[in-house]
């Protein structure tokens, strides 16, 4: 039986997706207010630097895998405007619902889909932009969901990964501290469960690294590969083009 890792514990790997389905089912309802708490707010920053970077222009297609709570989902209909198709998706479906809650709420209906990005129901070349974000290190293989995200690309078509990171060397033993102390007491006072917190600081440590990242998505095809440190590394943006 083929194991995988689920933060720093191994588990099958057929178990891994509900194990990650768990964490999120846990975590939904709190998501934004641990978000902003555990950032500072520096996530909202990062999402608005994806948007920039995307280039969206009134009319393109866009897929946002793994989009939880709908921020950048909310962000790329305001761009694609009235004649664009912004698809809202994630695997989870408690993260779903409050992300199309919130957009219903503000009178914003999107195309809301379960989705698991290692099996995009898209045909090939459908799609101006991809996006994840701060979803990529959940998947099992990551390697087979960067292939799908570029076949359902357009030729000229740009993929976005944003994802907690591989931070400077300077800032590591704070960052340790902080990602293993204050995030799981946080997560217990706030949402009542650390645990998750706690699979979150270990599920950063095992995602590849900015450079490792890019080879990841060179060697599914995408070219003109590149990445943005943000706020010293703790997260990246890597940006790569279907040609």
């Amino acid at each position: 039986m083929t194991q995988t890792h689920f933060g720093y514990q191994q588990v099958p790997e057929e178990k891994k997706a509900h194990k990650v389905a768990e964490v999120f089912h846990s975590v939904a309802a709190k998501y934004d207010v641990m978000n902003d708490l555990m950032s500072a707010g520096l996530h909202r920053v990062w999402k608005a630097f994806t948007v920039a970077q995307a280039g969206i222009r009134p009319g393109f297609r866009v897929l946002d895998l793994a989009g939880g709570t709908g921020d950048l989902a909310r962000a790329f209909a305001k761009k694609a405007g009235p004649t664009g198709e912004v698809w809202h998706t994630d695997i989870n479906e408690s993260m779903l619902r409050v992300g199309r809650d919130r957009m219903i709420n503000d009178g914003l209906l999107l195309p809301t889909l379960i989705c698991d990005a290692e099996k995009l129901p898209f045909p090939d070349n459908y799609f101006d932009r991809v996006s994840v974000a701060f979803g990529l290190r959940n998947m099992t293989h990551k390697e087979a969901a960067l292939a799908q995200m570029r076949r359902v690309l357009k030729p000229g078509g740009k993929l976005l990964v944003l994802e907690f990171s591989k931070v400077a060397a300077p800032l590591q033993k704070p960052y340790d501290m902080y990602s293993f102390k204050v995030l799981p007491w946080l997560g217990q006072k706030i949402a009542s469960d650390a645990d998750s917190y706690r699979y979150l600081a270990e599920s950063i440590r095992m995602h590849p690294d900015q450079e490792t990242l890019k080879g990841m998505m060179q060697d599914a095809g995408l070219d003109r590969v590149e990445y943005f440190n943000l706020t010293a590394g703790v997260a990246a943006l890597h940006v790569g083009v279907k040609l």
